[in-house]
Parts: structure tokens; sequence; C-alpha cells
């Protein structure tokens, strides 16, 4: 439930930024964020989370003193950024497998050399978007108008999540087609991989960061 709220929450925030600035209010959707931190700092039983946190709440604190619209409007950035490199970072031989090849391996016990190395060229192309999120929310945030930036970070990074999701999807079933008939028949459906980036997607994260 907890996690429900929160994603809620985030992605409901380019809205809240949106209509923050209108009234002049923009200070209190980074204070929000500022407080999930703190009480993830309160509640971590590890002393480098919770020093992280802490240095986290505080930039956001001063940057709501200081320049709270700007803000208010990077906050996205530290998401896109923090997915880019838990993407990024698995790519490397010292944090393998792959991200993607850890949920693969949900349905794979054993997985075949084509499998892991298409794992990987898909792990690459999600952290590649992330990258490209992350320079395009910082010209947006530094150059355009608030609603431009609304609608990116809002709108249009879903969208082209979800295209790039089932042009994945279309794309692996044409390459495993057309290398192993039997091994494309054990690729899992749309629901079905969803299904497991949600069951599994706490305990693989963890692990990646374990690593």
């Amino acid at each position: 439930m907890r996690s429900i709220i929160i994603g809620t929450f985030f992605a409901f925030y380019p809205y809240l930024v949106y209509k923050g600035v209108q009234a002049g209010v923009v200070w209190f959707a980074p204070i929000l964020i500022a407080t999930l931190y703190l009480y993830q700092a309160v509640i971590a039983k590890n002393r480098r989370v919770r020093v992280k946190n802490l240095a986290l709440v505080s930039i956001l604190l001063a940057g709501c003193f200081y320049f709270p619209a700007l803000m208010a409007k990077l906050i996205p950035i530290f998401v896109q950024f923090s997915l880019m490199l838990f993407f990024g970072k698995t790519l490397f031989k010292s944090k393998a497998p792959s991200l993607v090849e850890r949920f693969a391996e949900i349905d794979f016990p054993e997985i075949p050399p084509v499998v892991s190395r298409y794992c990987w060229y898909v792990t690459l192309m999600w952290a590649s978007f992330f990258a490209f999120n992350v320079v395009t929310c910082i010209a947006l945030a530094l150059f355009a108008p608030v609603s431009w930036w609304a609608i990116f970070t809002g709108v249009l990074i879903f969208a082209l999540s979800t295209l790039l999701m089932v042009m994945e999807y279309i794309v692996r079933h044409f390459y495993f087609r057309r290398l192993d008939p039997e091994l494309q028949a054990q690729i899992p459906s749309v629901k079905e991989s969803m299904r497991s980036m949600v069951v599994n997607g706490k305990q693989i994260w963890l692990s990646v960061g374990e690593r």
C-alpha cells in the first residue's frame, strides 16, 4: 500500500508543481519529497542509507529556501538519474547479470546465451532512455515554461515508456522466432511480464543495490 501511495504521488507530482507555480506555493512539492526521505532516514537500519537520506533532505530544504521553483522541477531528474544508474551499472561484468536478465531468470532457470545477450541490449536501451530523460528534463527545467516541463515529465515520459515496452515485446517475438521457435514459445506475455515486475521488482531492486 505504501508503494502504491508513493508511486501515485510521483505520478501526479508534475501536475502538483505546475499548480504550485501558478499559485505561488511551489515550495510545498519538494517539502513533501523531503518529508518522505526524512521518514526513510528515521526507519532505516543501515547507517549509510540514513546518512544518504538525511543529506537529500538537507539539499531539498536548502533548494526550497533559495530556488523553490527550480528545486521542485529538479525532482524528476533525480528519479530518472537514479533509474539510469540502476539499469546502467548492471551492464558491467562486475555487476552482472544485467537487470533485465534478472527478471528473465524467473522464467528461465538456466539462461541461454542468446537470451542473456538480448537482455543486456534491452537493459542498455532502458539505461539510454533514462539518460535521454535526464538531459531533456534539465533543459526543460532551465529554459522552458513550466507547462512544457509538466507535459514531458507527467505525460510524455510515461507514454514513451509504454511505447518502448510494446516495441520491445514485438521485437522480442520476431527476434526469438527467427533464432529458436521453441524458445520463442517460452516468452511470457505482456501481462505476465508486468506481473513479474510488480511481484519481484522490490527483491531484484534490493539485490542490485547490494552489489
